[in-house]
């Protein structure tokens, strides 16, 4: 018996393999409300095919999970979604999308172990489901960017009226986005880089 066409099954694809050239590796979250655009924007920019945890939404969710606004959403992320780009031939992201609904919530606590920074997406039509998130961030200390999602129907405002709406100090940057843009979706990351990266050339308070 040929086992060499089993044994090359069982590898990696080609475009799974991480650059030989890597040197260093950052874990980031993509969190926000629910159907916001968390899994949209994992699978939009990864370079390997996105590990997703999507679930068909079942009456278990009714009464619980809060779907005005997003009422035709059919699926639900129940515990993550995962996926990898490449920033420059030495620096590599590992992406890790948060579930959305508040029941799942219990585990963020594993998924924003080791996280360097984090994105968070928001909706204009819903700006109340990213509060509770952004607190949840600033009490972990998780440093971040906020990310507004462009929708067909979503209002748009200046930024200085969603940082307000939002209570964002002046230092977080806010970026607009669509998460079903590639080349959006990794200006979105770039821009959480440049943050991170401003952070540590900050001068330590005295």
């Amino acid at each position: 018996m040929d086992f060499r066409s089993s044994e090359q099954a069982l590898g990696p694809r080609s475009e799974d393999v991480l650059p030989t050239t890597a040197t260093a590796a950052v874990k980031v979250v993509i969190v926000g409300g629910f159907g916001v655009g968390k899994t949209t924007l994992v699978g939009s920019v990864s370079e390997i095919r996105p590990l997703t945890t999507e679930e068909t939404m079942t009456q278990a969710g009714v009464g619980v999970d809060d779907t005005q606004g997003v009422e035709r959403k059919t699926s639900t992320t129940v515990a993550m979604d995962f996926g990898r780009i490449s920033i420059n031939e030495e620096l590599v992201l590992y992406l890790f999308g948060t579930p959305g609904q508040e029941r799942f919530w219990f585990l963020w606590r594993g998924l924003f172990e080791g996280a360097l920074g984090a994105v968070v997406l928001v909706d204009t039509r819903r700006l109340e489901v990213s509060f509770d998130v952004i607190g949840r961030l600033e009490e972990r200390g998780v440093p971040f960017v906020v990310a507004v999602n462009s929708f067909p129907d979503a209002p748009g405002y200046p930024v200085e009226e969603l940082r307000a709406a939002l209570d964002l100090p002046e230092s977080v940057p806010i970026v607009l986005c669509d998460a079903r843009q590639r080349a959006s979706s990794r200006d979105v990351l770039m821009a959480l880089m440049h943050y991170l990266q401003s952070l540590a050339q900050a001068p330590a308070a005295s």
